[in-house]
């Protein structure tokens, strides 16, 4: 005959999903579905104040602490092929003193535009090479979050100074150059990529000589 010890002790489902929303940022139904744990629960869950609703499909602890750059990874998980990109990728590589109040994120040109109206996002398309290259990967809290590194940043700054100011690509070049984050070389081949060698050189020479 079993005894008590035989006997699984299998933790109500509830106790489950509580647990696996300790360990990440967001929790995501399809995340449930990997645990074999019933989607349903998440309601009951929010009614009861054990989770919280962050936007269409996302879930966290009530009062879990805010990370820095949580909406970074809230973005990346709705809109997958997106990157994070322009000012929102100058204020996490800290190369402005700009605090944008929307998210900007590029996707291809050929990319259906994202439906997420809880997200304050700014759309931007880039194409070719200056969609493809220069993605960096970060992890937020357990969520992948690709963003333009430091040299791709600064030469889509410039190449699109009129949608952000010239002035913030001129701060983002020499925040870069002081702070050593990149090379002229690094520099030099996104702006080729970006085609903006010609609109860079001046400002690459003066700040590389002062």
């Amino acid at each position: 005959m079993p005894t008590k010890r035989d006997i699984p002790r299998a933790r109500p489902l509830a106790d489950r999903i509580v647990a696996l929303a300790r360990r990440r940022t967001f929790l995501r139904p399809r995340d449930l579905d990997a645990q074999k744990l019933p989607r349903e629960l998440l309601r009951r869950l929010v009614a009861a104040g054990k989770l919280e609703r962050h936007g269409r499909g996302l879930y966290a602890l009530p009062g879990a602490p805010q990370i820095e750059h949580e909406t970074l990874a809230a973005a990346s998980t709705r809109v997958p092929r997106g990157v994070i990109c322009l000012l929102s990728a100058l204020r996490f590589h800290r190369l402005t003193t700009q605090n944008p109040s929307e998210l900007w994120m590029a996707i291809d040109q050929k990319d259906r535009a994202p439906k997420a109206p809880d997200l304050p996002l700014r759309i931007v398309r880039f194409s070719g090479r200056a969609r493809a290259e220069g993605i960096e990967e970060q992890k937020i809290d357990g969520v992948r979050v690709p963003i333009y590194g430091v040299a791709k940043t600064v030469a889509d700054s410039f190449k699109y100074r009129g949608k952000i100011g010239i002035d913030v690509a001129i701060e983002a070049l020499r925040h870069c150059w002081r702070q050593q984050r990149c090379s002229v070389d690094e520099l030099s081949r996104y702006a080729a990529v970006c085609r903006m060698t010609n609109v860079m050189r001046s400002y690459l020479q003066a700040i590389t000589a002062s």
